[in-house]
């Protein structure tokens, strides 16, 4: 069916919309990707249910002309992604979600032998499920997602079935868990088990946009956790390695958590401001607390009231609960606006007493 690259590029913008009309059951889809030029896009679908083709028609060039308006022209040079063909559709996997830990709680774990360490890398979380030909892409809350081409290619080759999880970064995927392999589930056993499976896996054919995650135990964890700070990486993960692949978050602690080597979050903005800025919040229990505003770049699209974004930033302050110093990295059509909460800050008493 049809489908159309477009990209827009003016000083430091260049940014990617691509559009497509899909046959689904007995009518058409219009789906869309979105994104920064040579980032993981993020997608959505301007027809819920399929509809009758001429109307999927006229959806799609309103589309392109609405785009082409805004200064978007076609190209090829964009890449392509492989849409989901029912993005509203639960998948029926969930990921696994790991609780942060602070810089005391870092010692009880970086020497500890009984715990793994992975880079966490800086992308868009994403989960390969392969199904005889079919590549399915899924996010965070366990709905369809796009996957890049160079990625969907790949994960064609090898010949088993299997669910991976990983994070996308561009056109490039990073397996670090694997939670199916033909007919075997793999998330009751231990995390060491499954290292080495996917190891093994990834090892059977070749996958130039596919990437397993290296893991370090000690007496290896210190020295690259302190290269992967010094190179200003995201952050680390810390596995147990008799830990199963448990779906969800814990309420708190875990056998698998999370050190960022810079502090973000996800906010729910309220407002559009003057000189590309956006005004935040987030929620304390029932309550809507203020966070502050942050600048939009330019090579993003200024989001809408109600779109949840994610920030990085220095420390919060305690008082008002603004964030000082915040950086705009992009829209999270994968996180709920229920998960953007003040139990994600950071503040700076904490960050007065780490440095004494």
């Amino acid at each position: 069916m049809e489908s159309i690259t477009l990209y827009f590029r003016s000083g430091p913008s260049d940014k990617v919309y691509q559009a497509s009309i899909l046959s689904k059951d007995a009518g058409y889809l219009v789906q869309f990707a979105y994104g920064r030029r040579g980032s993981t896009l993020s997608t959505g679908s301007k027809t819920p249910t399929p509809v009758e083709y001429p109307i999927a028609k006229d959806i799609y060039d309103r589309l392109v002309r609405e785009k082409m308006a805004k200064g978007y022209t076609p190209g090829t040079d964009a890449g392509t992604t492989t849409l989901p063909d029912s993005p509203g559709q639960h998948s029926g996997i969930h990921c696994q979600l790991l609780n942060p830990i602070n810089e005391q709680q870092l010692d009880q774990v970086l020497l500890n032998p009984d715990y793994w360490m992975q880079e966490k890398l800086d992308g868009r979380r994403l989960l390969l499920r392969k199904d005889g030909d079919q590549i399915t892409g899924i996010n965070r809350l366990g709905f369809p997602t796009a996957v890049p081409d160079g990625i969907a290619r790949n994960a064609a080759k090898y010949p088993r079935n299997f669910v991976i999880d990983g994070e996308a970064v561009g056109d490039t995927f990073h397996a670090f868990d694997l939670l199916t392999i033909g007919p075997e589930d793999m998330r009751p056993l231990a995390f060491s088990v499954r290292y080495l499976r996917i190891r093994d896996m990834l090892n059977a054919f070749d996958h130039p946009h596919i990437r397993g995650v290296r893991v370090f135990f000690p007496p290896q964890t210190a020295g690259w956790f302190q290269q992967f700070k010094n190179e200003g990486k995201e952050g680390v993960v810390f596995k147990h390695k008799d830990a199963p692949y448990i779906p969800g978050r814990p309420n708190s602690g875990g056998s698998q958590l999370k050190f960022k080597f810079h502090e973000t979050a996800s906010f729910i903005v309220t407002k559009v401001n003057d000189k590309r800025s956006v005004s935040l919040i987030l929620f304390e229990g029932e309550k809507v607390r203020p966070a502050g505003n942050v600048t939009i770049p330019p090579n993003h699209d200024v989001p809408e009231p109600g779109t949840v974004v994610e920030c990085r930033y220095l420390y919060a302050f305690k008082e008002s609960g603004s964030i000082y110093q915040p950086v705009y990295l992009g829209s999270r059509t994968d996180i709920r606006a229920a998960e953007c909460i003040t139990a994600q800050l950071k503040y700076k008493a904490e960050v007065t007493q780490t440095a004494a």
